[in-house]
């Protein structure tokens, strides 16, 4: 009877453990094909101007806009391969893509890029630049999108949010996303942003866009509103 009594309780005890078990690997699941789907996604990651198209320029301190968009760049390829991205830079160097600095120097320079991105064939693709205007009141950070797709937009709503985040904490408005016929958005299909990291017009934004901290913090959050955009298509 007692040997009995044991036999009942380990087979009850081997089903627990057996049912456990299909509920944890039912519930790891997800997040295992989750990162397999990011593991097999590839991001391009532009650095606005570069060479002789310097962009804007910071109100205070001079600096660069190439020069930014470069730094923010490496940042953003850390992060998102952080994430398990794959990450290609259209730009790795403080050069422009163009060649010859000769006429039609730009054209040649958006052709390379675009030439990237088509050899590439990437699942996202994101372009950073620095806003500039004539007031010096303007702040934050600004993202663009391709008004041709519905998916554009949600990609860049996602990544404004998180950038919301960041600058609202240092005093600056929330922002929407805004539609852009820009050369950069047109160039594949895939969810592509074109990202307004800040105001160089702005002193308070100009003091924060050449601080390495910063720098991360915005990388930080592209690459987080870009993760949770795939997370939100794949359910």
């Amino acid at each position: 009877m007692k040997k009995r009594i044991i036999c009942y309780v380990t087979v009850i005890a081997i089903g627990f453990v057996s049912a456990v078990g299909l509920c944890l690997k039912t519930l790891f699941a997800p997040k295992a094909v989750f990162s397999e789907e990011v593991s097999q996604m590839k991001v391009v990651v532009d650095a606005g101007h570069g060479g002789m198209d310097g962009g804007v320029v910071g109100r205070v301190t001079k600096t660069k806009e190439s020069d930014l968009n470069l730094q923010i760049a490496y940042r953003l390829k850390d992060a998102l391969e952080e994430k398990g991205f794959e990450v290609v830079l259209t730009r790795k160097t403080q050069g422009g893509l163009y060649g010859a600095p000769t006429k039609g120097f730009k054209r040649r320079d958006m052709q390379a890029r675009r030439a990237v991105i088509e050899r590439e064939k990437p699942s996202y693709v994101l372009s950073l630049h620095q806003n500039f205007y004539p007031s010096k009141s303007s702040r934050g950070a600004q993202v663009f999108y391709n008004g041709e797709y519905d998916e554009h937009k949600a990609f860049a709503e996602y990544i404004q949010a998180e950038l919301n985040g960041i600058y609202e904490k240092q005093g600056a408005k929330h922002r929407k996303v805004s539609k852009g016929d820009l050369y950069m958005l047109q160039c594949t299909q895939a969810p592509s942003a074109l990202v307004e990291c800040g105001f160089l017009s702005n002193a308070l934004d100009e003091e924060l866009l050449i601080s390495a901290v910063w720098q991360e913090k915005i990388a930080g959050a592209i690459a987080s509103g870009v993760l949770r955009f795939l997370s939100e298509s794949a359910t």
